[in-house]
């Protein structure tokens, strides 16, 4: 019977895990926003992990500038990962933004304007 997981995703399942807490309790910079993390990829030889963040701002730089923090926390929070995950090889961190979420909230309201307007359309056409 084969696996359901392979072990790079196991390990990028506990890589998010890990460092979704690190970035709620660990890293303490007043500039960095409301940031959780939406997902990670492992590369198969587990050298690079690839976080995927999303950011609660609105103002795109200070989205680019919570991103250039996180950079630069990179070192600290693979240290940090080493300590709370035992694995014989610790990935490097790389950040990198999700607009997923921002690009799906856009849609929906995208969909709504669209779904108000054609109910708006129906009401003036079935007074006429």
């Amino acid at each position: 019977m084969a696996r359901e997981f392979s072990r790079t995703d196991r390990v990028a399942q506990q890589i998010q895990r890990e460092i979704a807490v690190i970035l709620q309790r660990e890293i303490k910079d007043p500039r960095l926003g409301m940031v959780t993390v939406s997902g990670v990829d492992v590369t198969r030889d587990l050298s690079v992990a690839k976080v995927h963040v999303t950011i609660f701002e609105n103002n795109d730089e200070k989205v680019d500038a919570s991103i250039k923090i996180l950079q630069d926390a990179a070192p600290y929070v693979r240290t940090l990962l080493a300590g709370r995950i035992k694995a014989r090889i610790m990935p490097e961190i790389r950040f990198f933004l999700d607009k997923s979420l921002v690009e799906g909230m856009r849609i929906s309201g995208l969909v709504d304007e669209a779904i108000r307007e054609d109910k708006k359309k129906r009401n003036d056409e079935s007074e006429d």
